[in-house]
């Protein structure tokens, strides 16, 4: 506020000075001299005046955004070399805090998850281990259905334990780097041999590592191969400064009614047959993680189209 203050008193104060310096000079420098000096003085002291305020206010604002965007991509959030004053330290003191808060709470989950993810996998193991060893005897039809069951629910559980990691994991900004389309299609192909897999723009590049956008990618493919596409069509471009990339399918496409939970965590209308309804989730947390966007589009018809903006 000190500052802020001063910097409009010295604007509302200086033109008068001037003023009053140019008519005490004038009688004995002329006028002609007089407001050249005037003009110099009024000069440098905007200068001091510019410079007070680019290193009070406007050089730790930007040290502050340079530090946000920092963080943003995983780094520490370590203190400022310089803030200013002490209403921009405030600020950036609990910016910082916020950041240093967050990312314990995001290192918390992930290291619960990953604690969880471990020691289920014990009893889950005897769980499969009994059902084969069920399987393998002579059981009565009703009992024989019953382990069946057991058997199947199991396989969910490390389903669902293997996307919680994934989840975890996605939450991270890990896949900081640039990639092309076409750096990806060799193992996208060889992944999914079952569905056909067409490319238009595939050298734009995309601010996002290909680790990265194979994660993307390998959900948004399999979820079209599940839902009974042929044929996936991949594009990219870039509107102004942003870079986007879409994922269109020839299959039967999402309901209204779905397509508001379609990147909800658990959603899945193929949960009998298997699925955890966490693959979407799982990209959305990794686009966000990294800055990008993505979105369901309406496609006049049937197929899905998915577009990300990076």
């Amino acid at each position: 506020m000190l500052v802020l203050g001063g910097s409009l008193l010295a604007i509302l104060v200086l033109p008068i000075y001037a003023a009053l310096i140019a008519d005490f000079l004038t009688p004995l420098t002329g006028r002609r001299k007089a407001v050249v000096i005037v003009a110099g003085g009024s000069f440098l002291a905007t200068l001091v005046l510019g410079w007070l305020l680019w290193r009070l206010i406007l050089s730790p604002v930007q040290a502050l955004a340079a530090k946000a965007e920092h963080i943003r991509e995983g780094g520490a959030p370590d203190a400022l070399d310089h803030y200013g004053t002490p209403e921009i330290g405030e600020l950036a003191q609990a910016v910082l805090d916020m950041a240093e808060v967050l990312q314990s709470r995001e290192m918390a989950v992930r290291g619960y998850t990953d604690h969880v993810t471990h020691e289920l996998k014990t009893p889950l193991t005897a769980i499969r281990g009994a059902a084969e060893l069920l399987q393998a005897e002579e059981l009565p039809p009703g009992a024989q259905k019953l382990v069946a069951t057991i058997a199947g629910a199991e396989k969910r559980a490390v389903k669902l334990l293997g996307a919680a990691r994934q989840i975890a994991a996605a939450r991270m900004p890990e896949h900081r780097g640039t990639t092309r389309l076409k750096d990806c299609l060799p193992e996208l192909r060889g992944r999914f041999g079952a569905i056909r897999i067409d490319v238009g723009n595939q050298a734009e590049p995309l601010p996002l590592a290909k680790s990265g956008l194979m994660v993307v990618l390998g959900h948004l493919v399999e979820n079209a191969v599940e839902a009974g596409a042929r044929q996936i069509v991949l594009d990219t471009g870039r509107n102004g400064d942003v870079p986007w990339m879409t994922v269109t399918d020839d299959g039967p496409g999402i309901s209204t009614g779905n397509a508001r939970k379609v990147f909800e965590p658990f959603f899945t209308t193929r949960r009998d047959s298997g699925g955890t309804g966490m693959g979407l989730a799982i990209v959305q947390t990794l686009l966000l993680a990294h800055g990008c966007l993505i979105s369901l589009e309406e496609t006049g018809g049937t197929g899905t189209r998915f577009r990300i903006q990076f």
